[in-house]
């Protein structure tokens, strides 16, 4: 059958993008470099994300020494686990406290992130394999350290005099934009922990500018300070936190226009969003005719990694089983847990391979917490959402889904039978979610290299150059009340009202002796005309 316009057209597309990624693997290439990659957060999706950078740095040939609280049970060519499995219980308590963050607001969400971030920070410190690292006699070329609170991390890398890499696993935001001079007006850059989109009202500008200014005095007066005292703990320097922090060489950030809003970025951020997505793998027997015989579709429900469906209220479980049991559509959901009155349509697996299900194209619908792999793994794969957020950037990603026309928001404090069957309704049977979503996808793949290897050429470019100094802004030297104008609008206006109130000051004492001298005069005035004498 002969190809159509377009099908050409595709295909030399594809040919054109394999001819880049050829031509940047092999002449951008450099010969093999020892890089040490850190992820610190015992949470799958922050694990998932530096694995398969790590991975494909080492399937690359790079020798990777790989700090993370997951080590592979069967080795990996060129990647060597270093495991800090101690961090596991100190998260685990903390983890308990997750499902009630929407309910503190940012002072108690912050209050969790000051504990969270100092345990994490002085358990891998503490850790025997990291100490053993410090004191062997290892080099290495680059350090990869996946950026979660956890800034006094640095110093690991200061040690081996190598220089560094943030990997985040959000946007540029709040969280990293201060490290790199980088600009986010909170005049059309909404909070990442927020429920506000790109288009904002004037009150929600308004709330929008307080909350980041809350963000940014919490890092400078309570979290920045501690990490300079935590830094210091554990290098041993005479180099401060602030001299190796704000020379971090580069950050790749887990964000792209398919699925972020377009906000000011420096050479020095690289957006590599989706490129932890791998090609499906084969499903399970029972698992694809699950899927296959669905003819009516079916609704992917998972609430991620931090959060289980088990700890779900029983008011909630009943709500969303009643919605289930109402609709034809399969519904297969991951519960850590029996769940025996589930009904005959819906499908519990205590784990799945979940972007491997939702590139089956009878998945109509993913329910989800909102995290933000989730939610570019939906994009990517061309899968309309019904958002569930719960805490930290969830609502934020929810917000923007809504906003960009692929997801029904049904906040987890709101959800009841009648508000999730009406979402159910309107994503499985209203289009234009699935219309929309498509686009995106396309908006996702549409791009010169693939993200994974565009994270893997800004890595060896640092390496390269020694550090790519050359991307850095030197609005990092700078700090954040200069960077924000702060100082000179407090000079200013200190100057108005010093000026203001001189010049009142000499009005007032120009008119109080103008007063006195018309006094003076009239009084002279009125004793001439008593006398009929004037005055001597």
């Amino acid at each position: 059958m002969p190809l159509t316009a377009h099908q050409m057209f595709c295909q030399l597309t594809d040919m054109k993008l394999s001819v880049v990624t050829v031509f940047v693997c092999i002449f951008c290439h450099i010969n093999s470099s020892k890089i040490l990659v850190i992820t610190s957060m015992p949470s799958y999706s922050h694990f998932t994300l530096a694995f398969r950078l790590a991975k494909e740095l080492a399937d690359r040939e790079h020798e990777v020494s790989f700090i993370n609280p997951y080590p592979q049970k069967t080795p990996i060519k060129h990647l060597k686990d270093i495991s800090i499995e101690e961090v596991k219980p100190f998260v685990a308590e903390v983890r308990k406290t997750f499902a009630a963050l929407g309910e503190w607001g940012s002072i108690g969400s912050h209050l969790i992130d000051l504990r969270l971030s100092v345990g994490l920070i002085e358990h891998t410190f503490n850790s025997t394999n990291v100490q053993n690292l410090l004191n062997s006699e290892e080099s290495f070329d680059v350090v990869v350290i996946e950026h979660f609170i956890n800034e006094p991390l640095v110093g690991i890398a200061h040690h081996f005099k190598a220089p560094v890499i943030f990997l985040a696993p959000v946007a540029s935001c709040f969280r990293n934009n201060y490290i790199f001079g980088n600009p986010g007006p909170s005049s059309y850059v909404p909070d990442i922990l927020g429920i506000y989109t790109k288009h904002m009202n004037f009150w929600q500008r308004l709330k929008n500018f307080i909350m980041m200014s809350f963000h940014d005095l919490w890092r400078e007066l309570v979290m920045i300070p501690k990490y300079r005292t935590l830094f210091k703990k554990y290098t041993k320097t005479d180099f401060e936190l602030d001299d190796v922090l704000y020379n971090v060489s580069l950050i790749l950030t887990t964000s792209h226009p398919s699925i972020s809003d377009a906000v000011p970025h420096f050479p020095n951020i690289i957006e590599i969003g989706g490129y932890h997505v791998f090609p499906p793998k084969k499903l399970s027997e029972d698992l694809q005719d699950f899927l296959d015989t669905a003819t009516e579709g079916v609704i992917l429900f998972s609430m991620g990694s931090n959060l289980k469906s088990k700890d779900l209220t029983l008011n909630v479980r009943n709500a969303v089983l009643k919605s289930f049991a109402k609709i034809k559509v399969k519904v297969l959901w991951k519960f850590e847990d029996d769940l025996l009155e589930a009904p005959s349509n819906v499908k519990i697996m205590s784990w799945l391979p979940q972007q491997d299900v939702l590139a089956h194209p009878n998945i109509k619908c993913f329910i989800t917490h909102g995290g933000l792999l989730s939610t570019i793994e939906a994009v990517y794969h061309g899968v309309p959402l019904i958002g569930i957020p719960v805490f930290g950037d969830q609502r934020s990603n929810v917000a923007a889904a809504v906003n960009s026309g692929y997801a029904v928001s049904v906040p987890l404090d709101e959800l009841t039978e009648e508000n999730f069957s009406a979402a159910l309704s309107e994503i499985l049977y209203n289009a234009r979610y699935r219309n929309n979503v498509k686009q995106r996808s396309k908006i996702m793949h549409d791009q010169p290299l693939k993200p994974i290897d565009s994270a893997v050429y800004w890595i060896e470019h640092v390496i390269r150059h020694k550090g790519a100094v050359h991307l850095r802004s030197s609005g990092s030297d700078l700090k954040w009340y200069s960077r924000g104008m702060i100082d000179i609008l407090t000079f200013l206006g200190f100057t108005i009202l010093i000026s203001t109130l001189v010049a009142y000051s000499i009005l007032k004492a120009c008119a109080k002796k103008l007063f006195l001298r018309k006094k003076k005069a009239k009084k002279s005035s009125s004793k001439i005309k008593k006398t009929g004498q004037p005055l001597k």
